[in-house]
């Protein structure tokens, strides 16, 4: 049985995933809060394609009721979303306020650049600080993305997903096939559980080439002792061995046709499969957990496989950012991640989309236990923290990450093999990585 306090713990252990920076003091915010201060104003949002993108738009309205401001929404891919969000913050003028973004992966270069509104003001002003939104309420596993070192607040926690292995226990049980700790165990059973005539694939892996097909070969990289960025941050983490090792996991697995290869954004097909019982193993984050339950899938959760070491994994941590779009604009976006960010929403947030507590003060929240007993195996994402890396904060990981998408891609259809798709990887991140400020 999933433990309350284990869970609600999550975003405390997350603190590993990076050293907080220097220690603010936050202001209490009262209560007698005026919602209507900004009404009449209008802001959007930009937003990653995803379920948890189509569940937040659709309390848009009860915030507007609240308020009096209205809100638009904007949801794309998220490659497409992480470019264009540079192409218009350098514009000077974006058409969005607030973005939903993975902070860990364009920290540096937002920071740098000084894109983003610092939200002290709002916190600690009692008059634009909402009642719930009290800093000493957030867990220290967000917190770790939302200061920066100069004791900037750049934005707030969204959610953080350790990724692990779902596996069907129908299909596994119904051939007698025990459940993989290795990668080459992993193929195996993959490779059994494939059935092409009932229409069930063993595994998936997106082939669209952007950084939903990247991230999950991070972790095989990892495992093997290599990372993206060497330690000097003169040139990849990757070339040799643990990228050859890495990408030959893919190619074995498509060379058996045991995986689907998935060109839909946000791998949305595999989770389509998965959730109609015709995948064996999906890769994949909390998120994935409100969808099974609510499609009766009997499914286990399991550590990502390793190559006979630690089963290292890869989390990833996103926030809430706004863009000073002016004073007005401004205000009214804090105002809506004030509202968003408060303890009723977050419930229910968390609940419907499959996320792990942001906030230490959920479980005195009526219907935190519910949201526990709701999504049977929630306590294993919790446990895969421990074994989590993030990627790194540095200018240049979008190119890095294009350059690996097209890598795996090319291996998944059999268009190069390991070692020639590394190379060319390795080559053009290299190129990246030598350009001045990257």
């Amino acid at each position: 049985m999933t433990s309350r306090r284990r869970v609600l713990k999550a975003g405390i252990g997350a603190a590993a995933l990076g050293a907080m920076p220097t220690a603010l003091q936050w202001a209490h915010a009262q209560s007698g809060f005026d919602w209507k201060k900004f009404k009449g104003e209008k802001i959007e949002v930009f937003l990653v394609k995803s379920p948890r993108g189509d569940i937040l738009t659709k309390y848009h309205k009860e915030f507007e009721d609240l308020t009096g401001i209205t809100v638009g929404s904007e949801m794309i891919p998220e490659q497409q979303q992480r470019q264009k969000a540079v192409i218009e913050f350098n514009s000077g003028n974006p058409s969005f306020d607030i973005i939903a973004i993975s902070y860990h992966v364009q920290k540096r270069q937002f920071a740098k650049n000084n894109w983003l509104a610092d939200l002290r003001p709002m916190i600690n002003d009692k008059s634009l600080a909402a009642p719930d939104l009290d800093f000493n309420d957030f867990a220290q596993g967000g917190l770790n993305y939302a200061v920066e070192k100069d004791g900037r607040v750049l934005s707030l926690p969204f959610n953080l997903d350790p990724w692990v292995v779902y596996y069907n226990k129908e299909l596994f049980d119904a051939k007698g096939v025990k459940y993989p700790k290795t990668f080459a165990e992993m193929i195996d059973a993959a490779a059994k559980l494939n059935d092409p005539d009932a229409g069930i694939a063993g595994f998936g892996w997106p082939g669209t080439g952007d950084e939903d097909t990247t991230w999950r070969i991070w972790p095989l990289i990892w495992q093997q002792g290599g990372d993206i960025v060497s330690a000097d941050g003169d040139s990849v983490g990757f070339d040799g061995p643990s990228g050859e090792a890495a990408l030959g996991v893919v190619a074995q697995a498509a060379a058996d046709g045991s995986v689907y290869i998935d060109s839909t954004a946000g791998s949305e097909r595999m989770q389509q499969l998965f959730a109609s019982g015709k995948m064996a193993m999906t890769i994949a984050g909390p998120y994935s957990l409100p969808e099974f339950v609510d499609n009766h899938v009997d499914y286990g959760v399991a550590p990502l496989p390793s190559f006979g070491g630690e089963h290292t994994t890869i989390a990833g941590p996103d926030v809430w950012a706004v863009f000073d779009n002016g004073d007005e604009r401004v205000a009214a976006a804090e105002e809506f991640l004030a509202w968003f960010t408060a303890p009723k929403q977050q419930l229910r947030w968390l609940a419907e989309s499959g996320s792990l507590p942001t906030r230490d003060d959920l479980e005195s929240e009526p219907g935190y236990d519910d949201y526990i007993a709701s999504l049977p195996e929630l306590d294993r994402f919790v446990d895969n923290l421990d074994l989590a890396q993030v990627r790194p904060t540095v200018d240049t990981y979008p190119a890095i990450s294009q350059a690996m998408g097209k890598a795996v891609a090319s291996v998944l259809y059999g268009e190069a093999d390991p070692s020639e798709a590394l190379s060319q990887a390795v080559e053009t991140s290299n190129a990246e990585l030598q350009v001045p400020g990257g």
